[in-house]
C-alpha cells in the first residue's frame, strides 16, 4: 500500500470515528433523564461510595437485608436533603 493511500484511509477512518462520536454524544445530550436506563460506571461507583458512607457492609452476610435496607434509607434521606427545593 502506498503511503498516500495509507494516509487517505487513516484520514477517512478518523473522520468516521469523529462523526460517530459526535452523533452518540448528541443522542445522550438530547435524551431526557430516564431512571430505567443503564447507569454508567462512574454513577455505579458514586452510588457504592454513598452506600459505604452510610454504613453498608457488602461482606456482612449475617445482617444482610437489614444492613442494606438501613443504608438505603440513609442514602435516600441524604439525597433528598441535597436536592434543591422546587
Amino acid at each position: 500500500m502506498k503511503p498516500s493511500s495509507r494516509f487517505v484511509s487513516r484520514l477517512a477512518l478518523g473522520a468516521t470515528c469523529a462523526l460517530c462520536a459526535s452523533v452518540a454524544h448528541a443522542q445522550t445530550v438530547a435524551q431526557p433523564y430516564d431512571q430505567s436506563a443503564p447507569l454508567s460506571r462512574a454513577q455505579v461507583r458514586a452510588d457504592l461510595r454513598d452506600w459505604l458512607a452510610a454504613g453498608y457492609d457488602p461482606f456482612d452476610w449475617i445482617d444482610y437485608p437489614e444492613n442494606a435496607q438501613h443504608a438505603a434509607r440513609i442514602v435516600f434521606e441524604r439525597r433528598r436533603q441535597a436536592m434543591p427545593a422546587q
